[in-house]
């Protein structure tokens, strides 16, 4: 029997937690959810921060930043789209939205969709290729690609932000205005 690469193994180790990963991200842009307090500042942390490293890895290539620019700009459209279509709920148990089921299965294909390229591409390279960061900046596709992404979740976790704001708001006002009437 022979025995099996480290690509193997490695690809053997990844497939369940990318499995994991891709099913909690459908259940995410699909279901109704809570809208957590911390969700969408992590968002608004850790993608722009992700775009500035991709966009330091790939700044040689003018072209690759452009075509990562505007594929953040039509991010963000499909974005506010998508906050468009997003049903709010404001309960007593808390607030809710439900994302456009048909937008997020989309992304998440798309998402998908990428990840199994890459690990063919990946699992059909020569042994001991190197495989980095500077490898994935290089692909104007994928670039492409996780700019649209990155720039449809800043998009819609400001959305997300803005609406518990304005929200939260209104129940301060409305529990003010009820004082000013009992007091």
């Amino acid at each position: 029997m022979q025995a099996l690469d480290s690509t193997t193994l490695t690809l053997l180790f990844l497939l369940p937690l990318l499995a994991w990963r891709i099913h909690a991200r459908f259940r995410r842009m699909i279901g109704r959810q809570r809208l957590s307090r911390i969700r969408p500042w992590i968002t608004l942390a850790i993608f722009p921060t992700l775009l500035l490293l991709l966009a330091l890895t790939a700044r040689a290539h003018v072209e690759r930043l452009e075509g990562l620019a505007v594929a953040v700009a039509l991010g963000a459209l499909l974005g506010r789209l998508g906050l468009r279509k997003t049903s709010f709920e404001a309960t007593k148990k808390g607030l809710f939205y439900t994302p456009n089921a048909h937008l997020g299965i989309v992304l998440s294909l798309l998402f998908v969709g990428r990840i199994v390229y890459s690990f063919v591409e990946v699992y059909t390279s020569a042994p001991g290729a190197p495989h980095g960061m500077g490898d994935f900046a290089r692909s104007p596709i994928t670039l492409a690609i996780f700019g649209l992404l990155a720039g449809y979740y800043i998009s819609y976790a400001v959305g997300l932000v803005r609406w518990r704001f304005r929200v939260l708001r209104a129940k301060r006002q409305r529990e003010a205005a009820r004082r000013d009437i009992a007091g």
